[in-house]
């Protein structure tokens, strides 16, 4: 009669345990990606104490995984003259007089002793692998330069957008406006 009860006992939670697992549901998401603003902290370069980069913090989620590109990926449409070889894309502006004022930003070549246009837009890597299709969400850090030497105005801001391998493109967002000390 032990041996029935102690048998009785496993089954009874092994349904348990099972009816529970079964009923746990698995969020679905479109297949566009979506972007959340999270966060933008400043980096000060410790040698000349200007605000020089900064790190943004975006969630995302999409729901058939197909975010990032691979190194190889640069035959059309992800060539890197195309519109689709970055797939994280941040515009720079600056608030001028008031106004929201999309500007180049420009960095110091050593090399050529002149300045450089910089694209602050990027390349993620794949989140999942090409074969695997499912819902995926999490955070993405990037650092970027946002220091820009030849302009007077103070006050910057950020628009980011992500895009998928099928060529989805995420909703817009911006930073708040964020202060850069200068010199």
């Amino acid at each position: 009669m032990k041996f029935s009860a102690l048998w009785l006992l496993k089954l009874v939670m092994a349904l348990v345990l099972l009816a529970t697992a079964s009923c746990r549901k698995f969020e679905e998401y479109p297949p566009e990606p979506y972007i959340e603003f999270r966060d933008f902290a400043l980096m000060v370069n410790q040698q000349t104490g200007v605000p020089e980069k900064g790190v943004l913090r975006i969630y995302y989620r999409d729901g058939d995984g197909d975010l990032g590109l691979e190194q190889g990926d640069t035959l059309p449409p992800f060539e890197a003259s195309g519109n689709y070889y970055y797939n994280l894309i941040i515009n720079y502006f600056e608030i001028q007089n008031g106004v929201q004022t999309a500007v180049p930003l420009v960095s110091w070549n050593n090399a050529t002793q002149q300045y450089d246009t910089l694209t602050l837009s990027a390349r993620m890597p794949l989140l999942l692998p090409k074969n695997q299709k499912k819902s995926i969400q999490g955070i993405i850090d990037y650092e970027l330069f946002v220091y820009n030497p030849l302009s007077d105005f103070d006050t910057i801001l950020l628009s980011v957008q992500v895009v998928d391998r099928s060529l989805n493109l995420s909703n817009e967002v911006f930073t708040p406006p964020i202060i850069i000390v200068k010199p």
